[in-house]
């Protein structure tokens, strides 16, 4: 799952441990999200777009369902 939180958090001007405190997560948890090492849980990622005023899916793509829309 591809996500845009690394370049969202840079907007904000918050490091990944203001973003970690403000989600109730750890900061090796914000990495692993933002470089595709770990999918947050639903209501994780329902956190992380309503702290930035996003949907989920102006937040998270999945790279796979773009490439089904390309074949049709």
């Amino acid at each position: 799952m591809e996500n845009i939180i690394r370049t969202l958090r840079a907007e904000y001007g918050w490091s990944q441990a203001a973003l970690a405190e403000k989600l109730d997560v750890s900061r090796q948890s914000v990495n692993a999200i933002e470089t595709g090492k770990y999918d947050p849980s639903l209501p994780l990622a329902f956190a992380i777009a309503r702290l930035f005023g996003k949907s989920i899916e102006d937040v998270f793509q999945d790279p796979a369902a773009t490439e089904v829309k390309a074949a049709e």
